[in-house]
């Protein structure tokens, strides 16, 4: 086994990531990586740096709620702070981004984005946080323009963190939390069973108006 720890996380153990457990302690700073891609006077920085950190601190108080369920918390709101990494590549000028994807290209953009930075965990992150998350009959039923992947949290981090990230909008009332019943009313255009999703997580992750 070869580790090398630097500013840049690489672990590797016969050339696979080593999961959650058999991590170090490591030097993990979101602003900066941040940063290396933004400009921190553009108002995208300041819409992303903005909301991150809103829903960082959201999914903190959601896993400190499940304790029981031994979250990794430390994870939880690194990966918060980057989720939306790759929101400078699409075409969403109200937020300050002015790239040529999908908006809805951001999750796995972002996700290529650090995986190139080596930090695989954090990437998946960003990948299905999107929506409830996204299937692959999803994908191909929207016609959307990702790959055709599953796109589905499925470890305790990557839920609550796509859990917390409904709570706040990118279109109106960019800095307030929503209460449950908007969110439910925004998720349920999507289907019955994004909306029981959605509704099976209130009830996990103990979460009342």
């Amino acid at each position: 086994m070869i580790i090398k720890k630097t500013k840049i996380l690489i672990v590797y153990d016969n050339g696979k990531c080593l999961p959650y457990s058999n991590l170090l302690e490591y030097p993990m700073y979101p602003i900066e990586i941040i940063r290396e891609y933004y400009n921190p006077e553009s108002e995208a920085y300041k819409f992303l740096v903005q909301h991150s950190r809103m829903v960082a601190k959201k999914a903190v108080e959601v896993a400190e709620r499940v304790k029981h369920l031994n979250p990794n918390i430390k994870f939880i709101e690194e990966a918060a702070m980057l989720h939306d990494i790759g929101i400078f590549l699409t075409h969403a000028p109200h937020i300050g981004c002015h790239g040529d994807k999908p908006y809805i290209c951001h999750g796995y953009l972002g996700r290529e984005l650090l995986e190139k930075k080596g930090y695989p965990k954090h990437a998946i992150v960003c990948e299905t946080h999107v929506g409830v998350g996204l299937s692959t009959k999803d994908i191909e039923k929207n016609n959307f323009p990702l790959p055709r992947r599953v796109m589905m949290p499925t470890t305790i981090e990557e839920k609550i963190v796509c859990f917390a990230d409904k709570f706040f909008s990118k279109d109106n009332e960019l800095l307030k939390e929503k209460p449950i019943s908007k969110v439910r009313e925004s998720i349920a255009r999507f289907g019955d069973d994004k909306l029981k999703q959605f509704d099976e997580w209130l009830k996990l992750f103990k979460e009342t108006e």
